[in-house]
């Protein structure tokens, strides 16, 4: 089953998840190889998905985004064997609020468009972000 779009059950949730302050969004993307653009052209799912960060930056700015970490993924090693990811980042926004008045952001919901056709599956995640501590078992 792949994951490409959430649904309005999840979202609801996402909003009313009960917390203030800043909010980690994980994203795992994997890509199609070859896709069909909203502007009828063929070009490589990176490419598309390359489109779909340039027109969305300003919006990710604009709301008080910024992206925090970003990796390139080598090996799963506690993972399924035919789990790989193309991309890989985690974006912080200043609230919950502010990742919904993106969506809302006519100028992404048309960048949007360029992810929807690069993405072959995806994971989105939501995080609270903590001190990152010094040991694997700090809760926080």
């Amino acid at each position: 089953m792949t994951h490409t779009a959430f649904d309005a059950d999840a979202f609801r949730a996402f909003r009313a998840l009960p917390r203030a302050g800043a909010i980690h969004m994980l994203n795992l993307v994997r890509l199609h190889a070859q896709v069909t653009g909203p502007d009828g052209s063929t070009l490589a799912g990176a490419e598309a998905y390359a489109a779909y960060g340039r027109l969305s930056a300003p919006v990710l700015a604009r709301v008080g985004g910024r992206i925090v970490w970003r990796g390139r993924m080598e090996m799963g090693l506690i993972a399924p064997t035919d789990e790989q990811w193309d991309i890989a980042f985690i974006a912080e926004y200043p609230s919950a609020e502010a990742f919904a008045a993106m969506l809302k952001d006519p100028q992404y919901r048309e960048a949007v468009a360029w992810r929807q056709a690069a993405v072959a599956d995806s994971r989105l995640i939501r995080f609270e972000p903590l001190d990152p501590g010094t040991g694997f078992g700090e809760a926080g």
